[in-house]
């Protein structure tokens, strides 16, 4: 087992290692995706720290090292060329780091601690593409590919809620009441 400075250590590797690609960042919104390509995933473990969240950190890294290996397998193999005539696009990495980091906080911890990653992880893949460095495919293919690790190897650790759906009408108006209890 990797202790836990060990893992920091790893974590810090990583992110200096995607940080340091900002120098070839072009707009505002490329080196914004650029930088929450690695701060989602990096929120996410981190907050597994925070918690004393063991198993979920062991979780996130299996999460995380599977779709950054299955990220670069599929960038090697397809070999699809980028929007901008360069190489390796297919799947988006950015893409699948966030979206890995997003949806690893709402598997173990609910879509209420997640929302705002995902919000974040979109604009990572929007950025991808107002860049011209990938198609939508691409982006589409890393958002599924870093969803479908997290909710591979993570079990949930939130307390399922009880979700009550109760339609009204009231004269000309009709629709559904939401009722989530709060914990």
């Amino acid at each position: 087992m990797l202790s836990r400075f060990k893992l920091i250590v790893l974590t810090l590797a990583f992110a200096s290692f995607h940080f340091g690609n900002l120098a070839h960042a072009g707009n505002k919104v490329e080196r914004a995706g650029d930088v929450l390509e690695v701060v989602i995933p990096l929120a996410a473990y981190s907050l597994t720290l925070v918690k004393g969240d063991n198993q979920g950190g062991r979780e996130f890294l299996r999460s995380l090292s599977t779709t950054f290996l299955i990220t670069h397998f599929l960038k090697n193999t397809v070999n699809a060329e980028r929007p901008n005539g360069g190489i390796q696009s297919f799947p988006s990495g950015h893409t699948a780091m966030a979206f890995q980091g997003a949806s690893f906080l709402h598997a173990r911890y609910g879509l209420e601690a997640a929302w705002p990653a995902y919000a974040a992880a979109t604009f990572v893949g929007y950025s991808r593409v107002a860049a011209n460095k990938h198609h939508t495919r691409d982006v589409i293919a890393g958002a599924a590919l870093g969803v479908a690790t997290s909710f591979l190897f993570t079990r949930e650790r939130f307390a399922p809620r009880e979700v009550h759906v109760l339609p009204f009408m009231n004269g000309t108006r009709a629709g559904f009441n939401f009722t989530v209890p709060l914990q």
